[in-house]
């Protein structure tokens, strides 16, 4: 009875153990059967270019620019070269566009320069050179960075300008150069701020000099101006910081920086002898040249007497 009973037991439990294996395998069975036909009903992919042009127009006009890109996407990738295939690529740039994030930005660059490789002759086109100067111009660093970005918006805003002179987006171009501009030059006095308070006085001269004259028009080259003659000071070019200064108060007599300007310090000794020097040096010249000269013709008077004196003689 015993034997039976342990024996029943273990038939029991084999049973049970064998349930769960089977169980585990048809749990997994359902999962990749689940997977298989949910795989197959992407809502997207069923879409065609129309349907899911529109939906993705849809999505952008409720400002979901992140779901709208997936439908766009789709509607050119099935349709490349149809009218709506076009739009739907430059959608799909303005929706990554205007939901923004770098990632996002360098992403619709690479969607506005694609429209702009495969439909060159586009009514489009100058808005979408405007949108690649834009796309950079988001990516541009603060001011005490890496200005490449900078560089790179402000040709895309200049190509934009040359080859479309005419267009309605010149206009936004050309306050795009303005601002890039001003961003170039804040980074120069920066960098020359940087070298003059590193005692790099001559490095920090040629900065400031080259903002006056790339930069003509920023707005505050009163400070700039300030900086040069203070930067040609300690580098006792006492001649160029007089001139600079003086600029500053012909140009801007009401600028704080033009009450700061120090005293020009005097003209050391050794430069006022080295002067004096120079200055004699002509002079002493003249003079020995003159003596040289009444030499020469006292010289010939006695001769000349000489002569007379022996023709009387003889």
């Amino acid at each position: 009875m015993m034997e039976l009973r342990k024996f029943s037991a273990r038939s029991t439990g084999l049973a049970g153990v064998a349930g769960r294996w089977v169980g585990l395998v048809l749990l997994g069975c359902l999962a990749v059967t689940g997977c298989k036909s949910g795989g197959g009903e992407d809502p997207v992919m069923r879409l065609s270019a129309e349907e899911a042009f529109e939906q993705g127009k849809s999505l952008m006009e409720n400002k979901k620019y992140r779901q709208a890109v997936e439908y766009l996407e789709h509607a050119f990738e099935i349709a490349p070269n149809s009218v709506t295939g076009r739009e739907a690529l430059l959608m799909a740039a303005d929706s990554l566009y205007l939901d923004g994030g770098t990632a996002n930005f360098i992403k619709a660059e690479a969607k506005y320069r694609d429209f702009q490789n495969r439909f060159p002759t586009s009514e489009r086109a100058d808005y979408v050179q405007l949108q690649i100067a834009n796309c950079l111009t988001e990516q541009v660093l603060k001011p005490d960075r890496d200005q490449t970005a900078t560089r790179k918006a402000l040709v895309a805003f200049y190509d934009l300008l040359r080859v479309y002179p005419t267009s309605e987006s010149a206009v936004q171009a050309q306050e795009g150069i303005g601002d890039l501009k001003r961003r170039l030059a804040d980074h120069e006095y920066m960098v020359g701020r940087y070298n003059y308070k590193r005692r790099l006085y001559a490095a920090a001269e040629s900065r400031f000099s080259t903002m006056l004259e790339e930069y003509p028009g920023y707005l505050e080259q009163d400070k700039v101006l300030y900086m040069l003659g203070r930067s040609q000071m300690k580098q006792t070019h006492v001649g160029d910081a007089e001139e600079t200064f003086f600029r500053l108060e012909k140009e801007y007599p009401d600028s704080s920086f033009t009450r700061k300007i120090p005293k020009l310090p005097d003209i050391p000794p050794e430069v006022e002898e080295l002067a004096e020097v120079v200055d004699e040096e002509p002079a002493e010249s003249a003079e020995e040249d003159s003596e040289a000269e009444e030499d020469s013709e006292a010289e010939e008077d006695s001769g000349a007497e000489e002569d007379s004196g022996a023709e009387e003689d003889s």
